[in-house]
């Protein structure tokens, strides 16, 4: 796999990197190189700007982009950009309960697409970011794989536990 960084991550502030955090570390565990900063569309209007429409040329594939209250980043920055862009919402202090942050991403505009993940779901950005670029990476794939395998093998292992402990079931 090419180790020229693939995937920007973004958050409209610092106190989201607990949430976007996750997607990092999963791209970590999957082998995709990844940037990882702050761009406000509120507070700094010319770095969100600056940041999407120089994205392409410096080799990035996706955007993931995280934010939460009135939730703008992932939608402006899918204006500004042909690649694709995984919106995250938020659950933030001055949230509603993080319904607001899922409303302004989901309610995107017909010719503005955004993904979106459930709220806080920063882990599911990152694994559908590493799927969009697997279908040009045998690497990646295999290594998605691997990923989903493990998953599925500690589902096993809690079903045997559970049953193991005394719990009911006959499948």
């Amino acid at each position: 796999m090419n180790q020229q960084i693939k995937i920007g991550i973004i958050m409209g502030s610092k106190s989201d990197l607990p949430i976007m955090q996750d997607a990092a570390d999963v791209l970590k565990e999957l082998g995709v190189p990844y940037e990882i900063t702050v761009v406000s569309a509120h507070r700094t209007p010319d770095r969100l700007f600056n940041y999407a429409k120089a994205a392409a040329d410096r080799g990035l594939k996706v955007i993931i982009a995280g934010a939460g209250g009135a939730a703008h980043l992932p939608g402006m920055v899918a204006s500004l950009t042909h690649l694709p862009v995984i919106g995250v919402p938020i659950k933030s202090s001055n949230s509603i309960d993080g319904w607001d942050s899922v409303l302004s991403i989901l309610q995107m505009p017909n010719g503005i697409p955004v993904a979106t993940v459930a709220l806080n779901a920063a882990k599911n950005a990152g694994i559908l970011a590493a799927q969009i670029l697997s279908v040009g990476d045998e690497t990646l794939v295999q290594n998605l794989i691997q990923y989903k395998n493990e998953l599925a093998q500690k589902v096993e292992e809690a079903a045997a536990e559970m049953k193991a402990d005394g719990f009911p079931c006959n499948f």
